[in-house]
C-alpha cells in the first residue's frame, strides 16, 4: 500500500490570512519618506498618518475577539483580508489626498486587528488535538505571533523595493498586496472552523466583559510588557529611519525597508527560538525579552547620537530581536490565562495593550521639540528597567493551573 501523501497542516491556511492582513497592515511603515515627499507632508503629519489604523484595529480587537468567542472564527476572521483589499485600494488611488490615505490606513487597521485576534485564537485552536496532536503547548502563540511578523516584514521590505526602484511608486506596492489579500481570502475560506456558534448567547454585552483581564497575572506581568512590544518595533522601523535620513538621502525609502526587514526578520528568528525561554512556572520569558529592550533602547540612542546608518541597523536588529521574544511570551501568558470561552476576548486587550506602543513614534517627533532623540531613546530604557523590575517581582507569582493554592487564587482573581 502507497503510503498516504501527508496533507497540507490546517493552521497553515489561518496562518496564511494572518500573514496576508499583517502584510497590508505594514506596507505603509517604509513609505512615510515618500509620501513627505510627494504631498510635503511633516513628520507630525506622516506619524498621525501611521497611527491611524489604530482607530481601526482598536475597536476590530476588542468587539472581534468576544463576537468570535460567540459566533464562530470564520465568520469574524474573512472580513479581516477584505477589509485589506479595500485599504490597498483606497492608498493606491488615494496617494495625492491625506484624507483618503487616512481612511485607508483605518480600514488596514480593521482588517489587521481581524486577523490578529481571530486568526490567532483559530492558529491556537488548529494547532492542538484532534487538528495538530503533535504540537506542543506553545505552539500556537509561537506560529501566530510568526505569521504576523512574517507578513509585516514582507510587506514592509516589498512595498519599500518596489517604492524605491519599481514603476509608480505610489501604487505598484498596494497592487501587490491586492493579489495577496485574496490569496488570503481564499485560505480563510478553505479553513475549518473550530469554535462553534453558541446555541443560546448571552447578552452581547455580557460577552464583551472579559472577567480574565483581571486575573492578576495579566496585571502584573502581561500589563507592563505589552506596549513594549510594537513600541519597539516601531523605534526600529518608523523612528530611526527619519533619525538617520540625512546620512541616506536619495535611498531613504530602501533604507526604512531595510531597517523594517533586518528588525523584523529578526524578530521572527527570535520567536522560533522563543520556546525555549518559556517556562509554565514562571516569567521567565518575558523577563529574558525585557532584559533584551534596555540594550536596545541604549544602542538606539547610540544610532541617534551618531546619525549613522550602520549604528542603526543594528539597533534595528536589536529592538526587532526584543519585539520578537516580547510578542510570543506575551501570548503564551495570555493562552495560559485565558479561557476556551475568552480566549479571543483576552487576546484582544493583550493586542489593545501592545499596540499602545504605535503612538510613540508620534509622541517622540512631539517631544523633539524639546529634547533629542538619544535622550528619549535613554528615557526609554530606563522605563523598560523599571518595567523590567515589577515584572520580576511577580516571576512566580498568581500562576494560572499550577495548583490548587493558584487556582483559588485565579478564582477570586
Amino acid at each position: 500500500m502507497l503510503p498516504q501523501k501527508r496533507r497540507l497542516p490546517l493552521w497553515l491556511l489561518v496562518a496564511t490570512s494572518l500573514f496576508a492582513v499583517a502584510w497590508g497592515g505594514n506596507q505603509f511603515t517604509p513609505l512615510l519618506v515618500m509620501y513627505q515627499d510627494l504631498d510635503d507632508l511633516s513628520t507630525g503629519a506622516v506619524d498621525v498618518l501611521l497611527g491611524a489604523y489604530v482607530l481601526g484595529i482598536v475597536p476590530a480587537l476588542l468587539v472581534g475577539g468576544p463576537l468570535s468567542d460567540r459566533w464562530g472564527r470564520r465568520p469574524l476572521m474573512i472580513p479581516g483580508p477584505v477589509f485589506a483589499l479595500i485599504a490597498s485600494v483606497l492608498l493606491a488611488v488615494g496617494a495625492a489626498s491625506p484624507t483618503v490615505l487616512f481612511i485607508g490606513r483605518v480600514f488596514s487597521g480593521l482588517g489587521l486587528g481581524l486577523g490578529m485576534v481571530v486568526g490567532g485564537s483559530w492558529i491556537k485552536e488548529l494547532s492542538m488535538a484532534p487538528y495538530d496532536p503533535s504540537a506542543d503547548d506553545a505552539a500556537g502563540a509561537r506560529r501566530a505571533s510568526m505569521s504576523l511578523t512574517a507578513g509585516f516584514a514582507l510587506g514592509a521590505a516589498v512595498a519599500a523595493g518596489l517604492a524605491q526602484f519599481g514603476p509608480w511608486q505610489a501604487a505598484t506596492p498596494y497592487v501587490v498586496h491586492m493579489i495577496v489579500a485574496l490569496v488570503g481570502l481564499a485560505a480563510a475560506l478553505m479553513a475549518p472552523e473550530t469554535h462553534s456558534r453558541q446555541a443560546e448567547p448571552a447578552r452581547l454585552v455580557d460577552d464583551l466583559r472579559i472577567p480574565t483581564a483581571k486575573h492578576r497575572r495579566f496585571l502584573w506581568v502581561v500589563v507592563p510588557m505589552a506596549p513594549w512590544v510594537f513600541g519597539c518595533a516601531g523605534s526600529a522601523y518608523a523612528v530611526l529611519p527619519g533619525v538617520v535620513s540625512a546620512r541616506t538621502q536619495g535611498l531613504d525609502i530602501g533604507f526604512s525597508g531595510l531597517l523594517c526587514l533586518v528588525g523584523l526578520g529578526c524578530g521572527f528568528i527570535l520567536q522560533q527560538l522563543g520556546k525555549r525561554f518559556d517556562d509554565v512556572r514562571s516569567a521567565r520569558a518575558v523577563v529574558v525579552a525585557l532584559a533584551c529592550t534596555v540594550p536596545a533602547m541604549v544602542c538606539a540612542a547610540w544610532a541617534s547620537y551618531t546619525l549613522n546608518p550602520w549604528l542603526a541597523v543594528l539597533a534595528a536588529a536589536m529592538l526587532g530581536s526584543s519585539y520578537g521574544l516580547l510578542l510570543v511570551s506575551g501570548l503564551q501568558e495570555v493562552q495560559r490565562i485565558a479561557s476556551p470561552k475568552d480566549l479571543a476576548g483576552l487576546t484582544a486587550v493583550y493586542y489593545s495593550l501592545t499596540y499602545l506602543g504605535f503612538f510613540i513614534p508620534a509622541a517622540l517627533a512631539v517631544l523633539n521639540s524639546w529634547m533629542t532623540y538619544q535622550v528619549m531613546f535613554v528615557g526609554g530604557g530606563a522605563v523598560a528597567l523599571l518595567c523590567l523590575a515589577l515584572v520580576a517581582s511577580f516571576y512566580r507569582k498568581h500562576l494560572p493551573n499550577a495548583g490548587p493554592a493558584n487556582g483559588a487564587e485565579a478564582a477570586r482573581a
